[in-house]
């Protein structure tokens, strides 16, 4: 990994709710799964611009993703929970039958 590191938060956001009816097949769902949000100095920091694509690592895997900047504290990244967060989980899930989606350490790579 790279000097720069943020911590993810993943978590599913209203905007999914009300895509529930459309379906997660729809380009719609696709789109919103596929966008992380940053803080833009944080971006300016690493070389990223609105739009443009990055790949998210952790220890488990990677998934890329459409960035936008956003209110989001200085240091963490937000990308709503779906199958690309998916590709950077564990499999451990403490008991609760979910992987934990929270508070990873990761890498972004600006492409």
């Amino acid at each position: 990994m790279s000097d720069k590191r943020f911590i993810l938060n993943s978590s599913r956001s209203s905007k999914q709710g009300t895509l529930i009816n459309v379906g997660k097949d729809s380009e719609e769902y696709k789109q919103l799964t596929e966008t992380m949000t940053m803080e833009a100095g944080d971006m300016e920091a690493i070389g990223l611009a609105d739009g443009q694509r990055a790949l998210v690592k952790t220890e488990f895997g990677e998934s890329e993703f459409t960035c936008q900047s956003g209110k989001v504290p200085q240091g963490m990244i937000f990308i709503p929970y779906g199958p690309p967060t998916c590709l950077l989980m564990g499999g451990d899930t403490g008991g609760t039958g979910m992987p934990t989606s929270k508070g990873w350490e990761v890498e972004v790579v600006p492409l």
